[in-house]
């Protein structure tokens, strides 16, 4: 084999506001396509930086590029000054698959207007284990038909309009009690109960024409007794080929995550992935390491004909999906517009009735979400809503408010809990009793973890999209000082 299999390796570039914005990512663009990856993920940025970014490294690559982003709540997840969308969870309640649709198109208009032509969505994992850290409101329910519906719906109107979608976490990380970030989870559900039900979001992607299936780095040890993590098991791998009859790429997770490299580094698990049926590798640390190893395996750890077989599909995805022609400029007071409504709609009571707000009010946080590697997402965005409404707010300091209480709790990556935590719940003791209004931006589940008898507004997930829903519906029953 003469061509190396750089072209199955996808390094990260990430956005930093205090190092120039992707400046710093400089060196790395250049070593990793002169090396001759097959294209990049991008964390971060807003929409003309990105916009320019792909736009140079097509130019520097010379060749179609595959350029993902992981977008499960819309383009503006990633990319500033495009379109945020409701989470999976969010759309699953309205449970209106016209509305999931035009989130697909949105996701994949605004998405190809900056150069992404890959999105890592939807999560086909199923919502079944109260105690999972990392799926939770990123799955549309835990229903497998009606997960596999939106699924389905969502793929369809993204591959429309330009991009490639991926099912993931095959086969399904909606069982696990830890976070693949963090460990490598294991699931203790047989093989027929996790392809008859768990499998069934994937089969409804597969059949809608889905680009790509990204396995998860989770053990199935009833499945493959081995106790390896699907993205490196051909038994699991092999059941999508051969029973599910997927013909696409089939991807890891980002390879920085502990349940990539728990049984063996990084650079050889990447060799044990390709030959077990990926042919895509996901956010290497070092991916000089990793093409090093790949090249070396080949004919070996790799036989040929695999090797071939993962650049073909590599090679099929880029013919249909990096060379589409640009669609113009996409509607973006129509799509926030859009947005809007779904976020609206999906505001709902999940305790006590609609009660009247008293103004001025006063607003106290507790979030959740604080601490990790990433930064949360700003705070003050309710706030400063009903500020711009002419909604008094007091002070606390001085007692001359009425207090409505923010919660959030989001999954986050390597948080390790589905649970709020001791100090949130201690906050929430404190400050819950005499509140006119608790939000609730994060899982339903977590509302019997409130205390007292307020009302709880759920909200789903503490996005600024969320956050100014929140504040439209207690703008509309505000009494007292304007």
């Amino acid at each position: 084999m003469t061509v190396s299999l750089a072209r199955l390796v996808f390094p990260a570039l990430r956005w930093r506001s205090s190092a120039g914005g992707f400046a710093h990512e400089r060196p790395k663009i250049d070593a990793a396509l002169a090396a001759g990856v097959g294209g990049f993920i991008i964390f971060g940025g807003n929409r003309d930086a990105v916009g320019a970014l792909t736009r140079e490294l097509q130019a520097q690559a010379g060749r179609p590029l595959l350029v993902g982003a992981d977008l499960e709540r819309g383009p503006a997840q990633q990319v500033q000054g495009l379109t945020e969308l409701p989470s999976a969870a969010a759309l699953g309640w309205l449970d209106d698959l016209e509305a999931t649709s035009a989130c697909g198109m949105i996701t994949g208009v605004e998405a190809r207007s900056v150069g992404i032509n890959w999105a890592f969505g939807p999560v086909c994992d199923l919502d079944l284990e109260a105690r999972n850290p990392i799926v939770q409101t990123r799955a549309f329910g835990a229903d497998p038909v009606r997960v596999g519906e939106q699924a389905a719906v969502w793929i369809r109107a993204l591959q429309d309009h330009g991009v490639q979608g991926c099912a993931k976490h095959y086969p399904g990380h909606g069982r696990t009690t830890e976070d693949s970030h963090a460990t490598l989870p294991r699931v203790r559900a047989s093989a027929a109960e996790l392809q008859q039900l768990d499998g069934t979001p994937f089969e409804y992607a597969i059949r809608a024409g889905v680009g790509s299936v990204m396995s998860a780095f989770v053990a199935y040890p009833n499945w493959d007794p081995s106790g390896r993590a699907a993205s490196f098991s051909a038994e699991i791998l092999g059941y999508l080929r051969s029973t599910l009859n997927f013909a696409g790429l089939v991807v890891t997770d980002a390879l920085i995550m502990a349940g990539a490299s728990a049984a063996q580094a990084v650079p050889a698990a990447t060799v044990g992935a390709v030959a077990a049926g990926c042919d895509a590798l996901l956010y290497p640390n070092d991916f000089r390491s990793v093409v090093a190893a790949l090249d070396r395996a080949v004919g070996a750890d790799i036989p040929m004909v695999r090797a071939d077989a993962a650049l073909a599909r590599y090679d099929a995805a880029l013919a249909a999906w990096g060379g589409l022609p640009d669609q113009g400029v996409p509607d973006f007071a129509g799509h926030a517009e859009l947005a809007d409504g779904l976020a609206d709609r999906a505001t709902h009571l999940a305790r006590g009735e609609p009660p009247t707000i008293h103004a001025p009010l006063t607003v106290s946080i507790v979030d959740d979400d604080v601490g990790g590697p990433y930064t949360v997402g700003p705070r003050d965005i309710f706030t400063r809503t009903l500020q711009d409404a002419g909604v008094a707010i007091g002070k606390r300091e001085t007692g001359n408010g009425k207090r409505v209480v923010l919660a959030y709790a989001e999954p986050r990556s390597w948080k390790g809990r589905a649970d709020l935590g001791a100090r949130s719940r201690a906050a929430l003791r404190r400050l819950v009793p005499g509140a006119q209004l608790v939000v609730l931006f994060g899982h339903p589940r977590l509302v019997s973890q409130i205390p007292g008898m307020a009302p709880i507004l759920l909200c789903w997930h503490g996005q600024p999209l969320m956050q100014r829903a929140a504040a439209r519906w207690v703008i509309s029953r505000v009494r007292g000082e304007r």
